[in-house]
């Protein structure tokens, strides 16, 4: 539990702005920055860190994804399936938070977020800028749909991929997120673009609105596990709220190259920082 404090209060509006920012950026929920400081600095235990955090995750992307809505880069049919898959998973994942203790959860968040930071640093960038992605060709298997998102400024984006494992992969994503409390984007956006063929403004802002869905229910279930810290959730939400606006706007005047490279030193910092609390 948190004391809340006129200073606590301010240092949790200000995490909750930065998150729904830098979340909002790179399109993600902010999870990832929201954790290390709950479990770091107010020795919150794991299940009411997951808990309260998808609850600002919730907040966050639906803030993100009003504003990446009125940009038009959102692909509403590849992101209403995915997002629909992911619910199963957050139930389960739900439920796997109680058994994490405090030592085996700084070990699974820290590594995962080290194990997604290196992925980033060494995975080749080249293809991602354009926005084309997969080659749609008349040959492609049956398997691979096609879709063409235009937006608000009339650059088309059109891209291929295989849905069925989009599908399979949302699944696992909800469980992970709803399991950790990192919200999802962080494997969806690598994966959209990386595996997906994704053009990476397509993939920031369809992630945000599967992670509105998503975390929608991950907080709903957490919430009835008892999991939230009702006053932190609220202010660090609505903080993340305004942050994700000005997220938003900056992520449309970034190139693509750089919204995936924007993820790997957070991860990094925050996944080494939460391993180091285990020499203590």
């Amino acid at each position: 539990m948190i004391d809340i404090t006129w200073v606590k209060a301010l240092e949790l509006l200000a995490v909750g702005a930065g998150a729904g920012f830098y979340g909002s950026m790179v399109g993600l929920g902010g999870g990832f920055a929201v954790v290390p400081v709950l479990i770091i600095f107010y020795n919150v235990s794991p299940q009411h860190t997951i808990g309260t955090t998808l609850t600002v995750v919730f907040f966050n992307s639906v803030s993100g994804t009003i504003a990446f809505a009125r940009q038009k880069r959102i692909d509403y049919i590849t992101g209403i399936r995915f997002a629909l898959a992911t619910l199963p998973g957050a139930a389960l994942g739900a439920y796997a938070a109680n058994y994490f203790s405090p030592p085996l959860f700084n070990v699974v968040f820290g590594g995962f977020l080290v194990s997604v930071a290196v992925f980033l640093i060494v995975r080749p960038l080249g293809g991602v800028e354009g926005a084309v992605g997969l080659s749609c060709a008349p040959l492609l298997p049956r398997s691979y749909v096609t879709r063409t998102v235009v937006d608000a400024t009339g650059q088309v984006f059109r891209y291929c991929f295989q849905e069925r494992r989009g599908l399979a992969l949302s699944f696992f994503v909800g469980f992970l997120s709803s399991m950790l409390g990192i919200g999802g984007g962080v494997i969806h956006v690598p994966a959209l673009v990386y595996l997906f063929s994704f053009p990476p403004h397509i993939a920031t802002a369809t992630s945000q609105f599967i992670l509105a869905v998503s975390s929608m229910a991950g907080s709903g279930f957490h919430l009835a596990l008892g999991h939230v810290l009702y006053l932190p959730a609220v202010l660090m939400g609505v903080a993340a709220v305004a942050g994700a606006q000005g997220g938003a706007a900056v992520s449309r005047r970034l190139k693509g190259k750089w919204l995936v490279r924007a993820l790997a030193p957070a991860f990094l910092a925050a996944g080494i920082r939460l391993l180091m609390t285990l020499r203590g």
